[in-house]
């Protein structure tokens, strides 16, 4: 297989520019490392060759290929050892100027035939070509840290690069083993700006005090199936990186309210409270290991007083017999007796508004979170309203956890928990799409990759009916009388003529 590119230069040898040339040198490229710092380069390759002696010693690649792309990977002293490349990725500090001077120096070296690539991930890509006199070279080429394990990489054109550009380092990343996406020159590309909804509104839900830090990360675990919690991510990925992000995205987007930041992490931030690298986050860290507070325990209830279900409750038919098989007394009565449990399972809606709507005893009414069917789930979620008599809250969580699943009950919240976040994951995406920032099949790809989902976001809407992601978008936007939560029309539409959000055929 030709090589698309035989000599790679790759400027900041960082974490991010030392897992690029690594995969650089492992697709045939001779690479040469270049970093401000003298000592910079030769470390960089210094550690990446342990990397390889350490995957030959454990017999996953052979002592040849370690010895071949050692042999690749080499140190370049001055910016003018780049000259005979045919690539130059660029990975050194996200600041404008700093970038158009280095690439208007590449420029003046490197033969005109030469791509031209930048690893940001925050600034414009038509900015940062913008200086030079060929634009049409340069692109960017977004990999996500680390790079050898995080296998998708958002190659960005600016409003000048030329086609051949992109299709070169499309072909690239096919041959690194990677997954490429293309996405418009716009803030976040795809993988950062899709990833807006599940922190934000997380930390929304916070500030509210429908739940503390430890019960969302454990709802949308157990409940949705994200493999890290939204607080535990943040954490990992630590508050120095993940709250510029979220102010950028914001700010860049001429303060769009679905990307709207939080006082929370700003605080926190402040506070020098990052997450595990410093010992401290939303959770205390010993020896790497978050201290995670216990869950209460089940309550002890005497006597189960019966249950009435709304005729409005999602999922109505399931609930009834979810309510069988724990051996509940199920009231069918028009309305509830004076003793009964009454239980509402609202999309979108808060408790409250249910309750009043429906003109029911709010002191004996009590929430279930119905978006995902109960068999599909690892935890229940129930949601009280300011009224709720503690002995109805305490007889509902010992019913549902009779048969030994994990019952969190927090506060009252539009779309409780759940259906909050999954809500504003799919309405962000959708509209990612509404501006053709990148194909649905490309959106997919790079979201489930970038950032583990379990679904992508499409297939998420598709998986609960886009129609009932348009429910609780509606309904939210009632209840809290924020834009942020308005449907996307790419959504909307879909929702409404009943199409698949995933299977897209359209000019």
């Amino acid at each position: 297989m030709k090589i698309q590119f035989p000599v790679v230069g790759v400027v900041g040898c960082g974490a991010m520019g030392r897992g690029i040339a690594q995969m650089a040198a492992q697709a045939g490229s001779r690479v040469l490392l270049l970093d401000a710092q003298p000592v910079a380069a030769a470390q960089a390759r210094d550690s990446v060759l342990q990397q390889w002696n350490k995957l030959a010693d454990k017999g996953r690649i052979t002592a040849e290929q370690a010895r071949s792309w050692a042999e690749q990977l080499q140190v370049a002293n001055t910016l003018t050892d780049l000259a005979p490349c045919s690539l130059v990725v660029e990975a050194i500090v996200e600041r404008l100027e700093a970038k158009r001077e280095l690439f208007a120096a590449l420029e003046t070296l490197v033969p005109e035939q030469s791509v031209l690539a930048t690893n940001t991930s925050s600034l414009s890509v038509t900015a940062i070509a913008a200086g030079l006199q060929h634009p049409g070279r340069l692109a960017g080429f977004h990999f996500f840290n680390p790079v050898p394990l995080m296998k998708v990489v958002e190659v960005v054109p600016g409003v000048r690069t030329a086609p051949g550009t992109v299709a070169a380092l499309t072909e690239y990343a096919r041959q690194f083993g990677h997954a490429p996406v293309t996405a418009q020159d716009t803030p976040g590309f795809i993988v950062n700006h899709a990833g807006r909804g599940f922190g934000t509104e997380a930390l929304r839900i916070l500030s509210e005090g429908v739940a503390d830090v430890a019960t969302i990360d454990r709802i949308l675990r157990d409940q949705a199936g994200f493999k890290l919690g939204p607080f535990e991510l943040m954490d990992l990925t630590a508050l120095d990186v993940s709250h510029p992000v979220m102010e950028s995205i914001y700010h860049q987007y001429y303060e769009e309210p679905r990307f709207r930041p939080s006082v929370i992490t700003a605080q926190r931030l402040a506070g020098g409270l990052l997450g595990r690298k410093t010992g401290e986050g939303f959770y205390r860290y010993e020896d790497g290991t978050a201290a995670v507070p216990q869950e209460p325990p089940v309550p002890t209830v005497d006597e189960m007083p019966p249950v009435w279900v709304s005729p409005r409750a999602a999922r109505r038919a399931e609930l009834y017999q979810l309510l069988k098989d724990l051996g509940a007394r199920i009231e069918t009565a028009a309305s509830p007796s004076a003793q009964a449990i009454i239980l509402v399972a609202p999309l979108g809606f808060d408790v409250t508004t249910v309750a009043a709507v429906e003109r029911l005893d709010s002191t004996r009414t009590v929430g279930i979170d119905m978006l995902v069917e109960d068999a599909a789930t690892r935890r229940r979620v129930l949601a009280t309203n300011p009224a709720t008599r503690r002995d109805i809250r305490d007889a509902a969580h010992a019913l549902f956890a009779r048969d030994g699943k994990a019952v969190s009950v927090i506060r009252d919240s539009g779309g409780f928990v759940t259906q909050r976040v999954v809500a504003h994951i799919v309405n962000i995406a959708s509209d990612i799409c509404q501006q053709r920032i990148c194909t649905p099949k490309d959106l997919e790809t790079a979201v489930t990759l970038g950032l583990g989902y379990p679904l992508g976001p499409l297939a998420m809407g598709d998986r609960w009916g886009p129609a009932t992601i348009l429910e609780v978008l509606f309904n939210m936007q009632t209840v809290y009388g924020d834009t942020r939560y308005r449907p996307s029309p790419w959504l909307r539409r879909r929702g409404a003529l009943g199409l698949s959000l995933t299977h897209v055929e359209e000019s």
